[in-house]
């Protein structure tokens, strides 16, 4: 191939492959109106704000040893959930499911394919999590006087523990879609695990009433830190006093979000790569065949 002076050069890149970016975003605002139009998909989402806000108007104790309402600690806890909910339970359901579908194998002969596959993927989940956290926050607010930031700083601490935390669950998210069995497994394997998080994070009562090696445990996963994180944006200060440590600790919180962020982003590239180059025209026609046999064709 030659340039426009006649002389040998070489091909220019492939848009896609020089701004994978852009046909993410492209390809996840049509993954967006979708979302929208599919009342099936937005009433599940609707259902965990009406869980939370459910609980929350049952609760009339305060936090042991506060005078915050347990209701304010619940809605905060619901909150760090349903982001974690939507990056690491939702998400990879969606890749393991599209996988079988043939998402990957024409993954494969598109340019630049993965990232950008990945970047819609994290523009739909980051929309859905935040609006859900919007929602959330601005419904309890009206109907059970939830708690909201207080002045500057709890806004800004709002932000970046959402910001650290979709960044944390996300890519690893998009890791564990990319290596589980098939969608009817994914369910299964996921539910227990998200669950017990929900249970042992400290997000729908104190976690100072759980044994010390429980609290030990689940301040391994980001959902403890998230939560913790979130209730320093949204409840008082004298709400620290029920904390393990007697205080938010937003250093840590910041530094074990970043260090997942940072591991789900090393396997989530790779993995899904890997996925898709195993992927094949007769692995898929195998798939399906299979799914028709036991009476799960896919749509």
């Amino acid at each position: 191939m030659t340039n426009e002076n006649g002389t040998p050069g070489s091909r220019p890149p492939h848009p896609t492959r020089r701004l994978p970016w852009r046909a993410g975003l492209l390809r996840g605002g049509i993954e967006l109106r979708h979302l929208l139009r599919n009342p099936k998909e937005l009433s599940g989402h609707l259902s965990n704000v009406a869980a939370a806000l459910a609980v929350a108007a049952f609760l009339g104790d305060d936090v042991p040893g506060t005078e915050t309402p347990m209701a304010h600690l619940v809605i905060a806890g619901f909150a760090a959930y349903l982001l974690f909910q939507v990056g690491l339970f939702n998400l990879p359901q969606i890749l393991v499911t599209e996988r079988e579908e043939g998402a990957l194998l024409r993954l494969r002969a598109t340019p630049g394919g993965i990232p950008a596959y990945l970047v819609a993927k994290s523009l739909l989940v980051v929309v859905v999590a935040v609006g859900t956290l919007v929602l959330l926050l601005g419904a309890a607010a009206l109907l059970v006087d939830g708690p909201l930031p207080r002045g500057a700083g709890g806004w800004l601490t709002l932000l970046w523990v959402t910001t650290l935390g979709l960044l944390a669950v996300v890519p690893l998210g998009a890791a564990i879609g990319a290596v589980l069995p098939n969608p009817r497994e994914a369910l299964a394997l996921l539910m227990l695990p998200v669950m017990a998080l929900l249970v042992t994070s400290g997000a729908v009562f104190p976690i100072t009433s759980l044994p010390v090696p429980v609290q030990q445990a689940a301040s391994v996963f980001p959902l403890k830190w998230m939560a913790q994180g979130l209730r320093s944006a949204l409840l008082p200060d004298a709400a620290r006093a029920a904390e393990p440590a007697g205080s938010w600790e937003l250093p840590m919180v910041a530094l074990v979000l970043t260090a997942w962020a940072v591991l789900g982003f090393l396997l989530a590239v790779p993995l899904l790569r890997r996925a898709a180059r195993r992927e094949s025209g007769s692995r898929l026609s195998a798939r399906h065949e299979k799914a028709e046999r036991s009476g799960a064709a896919p749509a």
